[in-house]
């Protein structure tokens, strides 16, 4: 009898997300990726190193934690910390989509090779306390729909918005 694989709403999502971001970001030239809407805003390029870095320094991460150990304990990902020491600056931005997308196939042929016993792993978050592995799917679900919203409000901003005239 084949070993029962994991489905869940979220592993959809992930799956999905990818394919939104090269519909958004189509025709963008370079110099549209780098632009920012005001200091401390991130620009398309620094957003998308943003989501590289934290697929494995977060979400896999952990990922591979919990299925690792016994309710592990998890550090804040401090984001502001990480694009205040300029670990997002500086990198082209289809480079970083590249190997974000290279990780996020990783990561679902991982997911989906899991038993959905998994679901209930537990871990523990030092400010948030005890989350299931299913918390964690639907938090990385939420994250990625988080910067689908940023990438359409940067694009309406500084592509569509200049253009509309009194019609805003």
């Amino acid at each position: 009898m084949p070993k029962p694989k994991l489905t869940h709403p979220a592993l959809d999502q992930l799956a999905a997300t990818p394919e939104i971001f090269r519909a958004l970001m189509a025709g963008l030239h370079e110099q549209q990726t780098e632009w920012s809407p005001g200091p401390g805003r991130w620009s398309i390029a620094e957003m998308l190193e943003h989501l590289s870095h934290v697929e494995g320094h977060c979400f896999r991460a952990r990922l591979d934690r919990i299925l690792a150990e016994d309710a592990p304990l998890f550090a804040d990902y401090d984001q502001d910390a990480f694009y205040a020491a300029g670990t997002y600056s500086g990198r082209e931005a289809e480079e970083s989509f590249a190997h974000w997308e290279e990780q996020r196939e990783d990561n679902l042929e991982l997911l989906a090779s899991l038993d959905p016993l998994v679901l209930s792993r537990k871990g523990v978050h030092e400010s948030c306390g005890e989350f299931t592995f299913e918390q964690l799917l639907n938090a990385w679900a939420h994250h990625d729909l988080s910067h689908v919203r940023q990438l359409a409000d940067l694009l309406r901003t500084q592509i569509f918005q200049p253009g509309m005239g009194k019609l805003n």
